[in-house]
């Protein structure tokens, strides 16, 4: 077992204090989104002030598809970083070793699979998604060399999940970090001086992702990590994988429906923007890079509560589970707050940011205002429908996410743009926002009760906390 400055064993995440524990996990989790969400953003800088705004609408029109590559992956990284946690808090190092090796040969698997197929049906892909005339090349472009190295990011994110969850976060922070600096140093070199154009930024991209890859390779092949690929243990294991598949469903099935989403999205506000669309189109692109900025500082606050939940729900400890879900809450809720007064007092200078062009900047503008305004409420629902995932209960999570993207927000789009215009798409978006949190809260509520009650009457019987199954 590795003994480092940063842990001595996961095991401390049954006995050190809630709020060390989130601090050591949460902090290294969120440095690293805010890292790569800032890429994101400067990236997105980078083509808009370097390529033009229709290959900011072309970024914009492959959002469906990245998501489409993230569910794959996440099907696998999410399900995988869960399920070691819950065995690492029944001591069960031999099935936490057996999941990391099945996790690396789902991510090959699902990226020869997915990256194989999308290329051959690309051009179509796209058009369907919403691409134009004036937008497929530079969708085109950027995709087919992400696509190409899906292998690497897979296993990357794969695995750096898995990193995190058994007792290495600041190992997963530096693999995140060393991503987003390899982007940061060549992207500008790529696009300015190499005039590489969109390319550079996807070229980039790989190359900061195959450090990081390497990076986390290192880790689970060396002896002295606490988990630890072994040849001996299981490579293709159907009980481990369905596991993974079955907790993993959640993240998969959310960044499906954002997929199907930002298809409807872009379809609404190419048909109520007019001459305008493809303009409306490259203003949500800036819109969406900024709301995800505060949501995955949001994600890495999940992240870091994700080992605390799934070790101490599997030892049966409910009031260290119950801690760590409100004080969750309370951080999440602040960081969208943030998000609220930023998009509420500067949105135009926020949209500047990505575009010179005049009509770009009003129409993002204008969308900050709408999609903005009860923001500080989506921190408490995230963290509530990742709570569900951590703890091993993808039910709860698939209906939180399914609410939220799906049996809310598609109605609003067939009703509100027609009404409205592209207001009326950024409407959708908060109104679905806000109902989402209102069933987010009365199923936390309920099922907090249900679950106290089974754990109290589960100790009170036997004396002892009950551990939970990882099924």
């Amino acid at each position: 077992m590795e003994k480092t400055k940063e842990n001595t064993s996961p095991m401390t995440l049954g006995t050190r204090s809630v709020g060390s524990l989130l601090v050591q996990y949460s902090i290294p989790a969120i440095i690293a989104s805010v890292a790569t969400s800032l890429y994101n953003i400067i990236d997105s800088i980078f083509i808009g002030h370097g390529v033009g705004p229709m290959a900011i609408a072309g970024l914009a029109i492959t959002f469906p598809l990245m998501n489409l590559v993230t569910a794959f992956v996440m099907l696998v990284a999410a399900g995988g970083a869960a399920i070691s946690s819950i065995f690492l808090g029944q001591h069960n190092l031999d099935k936490a070793t057996d999941v990391i090796n099945n996790v690396m040969t789902m991510s090959l698997i699902h990226s020869v699979v997915f990256g194989g197929l999308t290329l051959i049906f690309l051009d179509p892909i796209l058009y369907f998604f919403g691409a134009t005339p004036e937008t497929i090349p530079y969708a085109r472009e950027f995709m087919r060399i992400i696509l190409y190295a899906t292998p690497i990011s897979y296993v990357f994110i794969g695995l750096n999940n898995i990193m995190r969850a058994t007792g290495y976060p600041r190992k997963a922070m530096v693999s995140a970090l060393l991503s987003v600096v390899v982007n940061l140093i060549l992207a500008p070199i790529f696009i300015f001086v190499l005039d590489k154009g969109i390319a550079g930024a996807a070229m980039a991209t790989v190359c900061g992702q195959t450090a990081a890859f390497i990076w986390v390779l290192s880790h689970f092949v060396s002896k002295k990590s606490f988990v630890h690929f072994k040849r001996d243990n299981s490579w293709f294991k159907w009980s481990i994988m369905s596991k993974i598949y079955a907790i993993g469903m959640s993240p998969f099935l959310m960044n499906i429906c954002a997929c199907v989403v930002v298809v409807f999205i872009n379809k609404a506000l190419l048909e109520s923007g007019g001459t305008d669309g493809n303009l409306a189109i490259g203003a949500y692109g800036i819109l969406n890079r900024v709301t995800m900025f505060f949501v995955m500082i949001v994600f890495g606050v999940t992240q870091g509560m994700q080992p605390i939940l799934g070790f101490n729900y599997g030892a049966g400890n409910w009031q260290r589970v119950t801690k760590t879900l409100k004080t969750g809450i309370f951080i999440g809720v602040a960081i969208t707050t943030v998000g609220w007064i930023l998009t509420q007092t500067i949105p135009s200078t926020l949209s500047g940011l990505f575009t010179s062009d005049k009509q770009l900047i009003d129409l993002a503008t204008s969308g900050f205002h709408i999609y903005f305004l009860i923001y500080p409420l989506v921190g408490c629902q995230i963290v509530i429908q990742n709570f569900f995932q951590s703890i091993g209960k993808p039910q709860l999570s698939i209906f939180l996410s399914l609410t939220r993207q799906l049996l809310f927000l598609l109605p609003f789009l067939l009703i509100l743009p027609r009404m409205y215009g592209i207001p009326g798409v950024w409407a959708s978006m908060a109104g679905s926002d806000f109902i989402a949190f209102v069933i987010a809260v009365i199923t936390a509520i309920i099922m907090m009760r249900r679950y106290g009650k089974k754990f109290k009457n589960q100790s009170s019987n036997n004396g002892t906390p009950v551990r939970q199954s990882a099924s």
